[in-house]
């Protein structure tokens, strides 16, 4: 049950389970965006398959992205500029478009939960796990996963939905053995019944 039901419609799921996607939303204009981008394409339908699954376990998914350039929290005219002919990222933002019923979150550093309203929307959620995917695991993965085992979070992470550059299997490593985190394939996911 959620801890406060004061958001007055805003944040009408809820369930113990959230679905987060980092960053995958993008136009991979960054140093190391190209190799990045390449690593990040096996994830598209563990990923897509994962999401069919959460919505129709009526689990939140929430994306969770940086916002390149000029500070402005704009769904609709972000993920436009990532779809636009020009970005190396639009295929990958086509087929992991958020839908209208998806929670979207700007981000100005690694951490999903560092200076957003991450954690007052999970709170509304009633969330009490959250199953991180996107990119980078030894990055905005790792940090995002620290930030929710200070707040008492259990974690999941599936292998197959979540991409980096490098230390991958140190930062999953931790994950697991530091944060108690459970890592698995996208198909041992299980949401937790209501």
């Amino acid at each position: 049950m959620p801890r406060s039901k004061d958001l007055h419609g805003s944040a009408p799921d809820q369930h113990p389970d959230a679905l987060l996607i980092i960053d995958l939303i993008s136009d991979f204009e960054f140093p190391d965006g190209n190799r990045l981008l390449r690593n990040s394409q096996p994830l598209i339908d563990s990923l897509l398959r994962l999401k069919t699954r959460a919505h129709a376990a009526h689990v939140p998914v929430i994306y969770v992205n940086d916002n390149r350039g000029r500070w402005r929290s704009d769904r609709s005219h972000f993920v436009a500029h990532c779809m636009n002919s020009k970005s190396k990222g639009r295929e990958l933002a086509a087929a992991l478009c958020p839908e209208e019923r998806d929670y979207f979150v700007f981000k100005p550093k690694h951490s999903a939960f560092f200076a957003t309203p991450l954690d007052a929307l999970l709170k509304h959620l009633g969330t009490q796990r959250l199953i991180l995917t996107g990119v980078t695991v030894e990055q905005c993965i790792l940090m995002t996963a620290v930030e929710a085992y200070l707040r008492d979070l259990d974690i999941m992470v599936p292998r197959d939905c979540v991409a980096g550059l490098r230390q991958r299997a140190a930062s999953e490593r931790y994950i697991e053995s530091i944060l108690h985190g459970t890592l698995a394939s996208s198909q041992q996911v299980r949401f937790t019944r209501r």
